[in-house]
């Protein structure tokens, strides 16, 4: 295992008109235990205060933070910009409506032992109402089953360099392509970390109508299920969203990140 702080970690944060939620996912960061942190976060030309709020934290990072404000193609393709300027060994990603245990990197290093392709991946704490609602822990073993929890995952550069990037052709669920590849890859290791590393607000992309049917969509591409499966779903999910809008008149579009 690996002491001290000699080990250079990179977090990024992609967001976009996050100005609601940013703030504390930017503390979580600067309030780190662990202190050889380089933080990049990556704005898609946010059009509320969310720029703003970065750099008036800027400042406290000591020149540790980096910022990036451009547009992009989509929240994969911020997360690739923020991993090619990653100068640390170790690379954590953390959306802007999510938030670190304070001793979150910390925990994760302790259990680093240098090895050029690994996935670190620990606890999730689900926030709702402001209240913890459930503590998700998924094991790697069963991924072609389900995600194991993205915000908790710390990845080698290497991984990242050398084997690939997240494919931007999926929305939301690039993530579970990336880590389905991977897995399937004899040279990468997963190693389990039992702690609380992020906490999680489950009203991102991800749970939205195109969300799930992105997820879709790569459970289909990976042979995981059937093509009559994928459209008898997607059927369903937007049959169903239909009826919310109907009956409530709204749906469930989410444009920041």
């Amino acid at each position: 295992m690996t002491t001290g702080q000699d080990i250079k970690v990179t977090i990024i944060t992609v967001c976009y008109n996050s100005e609601l939620t940013i703030k504390r996912t930017i503390k979580s960061v600067l309030n780190q235990t662990y202190k050889n942190i380089e933080y990049i976060i990556v704005d898609g030309k946010s059009q509320d205060n969310t720029l703003h709020i970065v750099k008036k934290y800027e400042p406290l990072f000591g020149g540790r933070m980096k910022i990036i404000s451009e547009p992009d193609s989509g929240i994969y393709d911020a997360m690739n910009k923020g991993i090619r300027r990653a100068t640390g060994k170790l690379i954590g990603i953390i959306n802007s409506d999510d938030f670190y245990e304070n001793d979150a990197v910390e925990k994760i290093v302790k259990h680093y032992t240098n090895e050029n392709y690994l996935i670190l991946y620990g606890m999730v704490r689900v926030i709702e109402d402001e209240k913890e609602s459930a503590i998700h822990f998924f094991s790697h073993d069963f991924l072609r089953k389900r995600m194991i929890a993205h915000p908790a995952c710390f990845i080698t550069k290497a991984i990242y360099s050398e084997i690939q990037l997240y494919d931007t052709k999926y929305v939301s669920a690039a993530d579970f392509d990336f880590m389905l590849k991977l897995y399937g890859n004899n040279l990468v290791k997963f190693r389990p970390v039992y702690e609380v590393i992020a906490n999680h607000r489950p009203d991102g992309i991800s749970n939205t109508v195109k969300g799930n049917i992105d997820a879709l969509k790569v459970r289909k591409n990976h042979g995981l299920i059937p093509l009559s499966s994928y459209w008898m779903s997607v059927i369903s999910i937007r049959a169903k969203n239909l009826i919310i809008c109907l009956l409530w008149g709204r749906n469930d579009k989410k444009k920041n990140y």
